[in-house]
């Protein structure tokens, strides 16, 4: 499926990994939302159960075992170019869990990372909707 000017939306997960009162943010390092900081996800892949998508990007893309223990929310990231078509359309699914294992070694995909205080996070997060979300979350006040 094509991720840039796509036919359809993308489906995607992405996942709150918490450690205390912090949560893992990535910088992005490419598009779409290169340099931006967000939950660590990525695309599921055709037939693939939504749990073991991410499982499997968190495994690819940092190095870690995760363990999912709910839905944090769906959200939407459409993207148009300059003259208004959709170069980007991702419907994503949100969890919140934890880290079980292996050592935090992120991918080329991520340009930096950061343990962000849940206090501090709309420094980093800037769609509202998931940064609601994430304030939300049992145990994070």
């Amino acid at each position: 499926m094509k991720r840039v000017y796509p036919e359809q939306p993308v489906l995607a997960v992405a996942m709150c990994i918490r450690n205390g009162t912090k949560v893992l943010l990535i910088r992005r390092n490419k598009e779409p939302g290169k340099g931006r900081w967000s939950l660590p996800g990525g695309a599921v892949e055709l037939g693939e159960d939504l749990r073991d998508a991410l499982k499997r990007e968190m495994r690819e893309e940092l190095g870690i075992e995760v363990e999912i223990e709910g839905l944090l929310g769906i959200f939407q990231r459409i993207q148009r170019d300059e003259e208004g078509r959709v170069k980007y359309h991702y419907v994503i699914i949100d969890y919140f869990g934890r880290p079980l294992g292996g050592k935090l070694s992120p991918s080329e995909e991520i340009m930096d990372y950061k343990w962000v205080e849940i206090r501090e996070l709309s420094e980093y997060v800037k769609d509202p909707k998931v940064l609601d979300a994430l304030v939300q979350l049992p145990g994070t006040t």
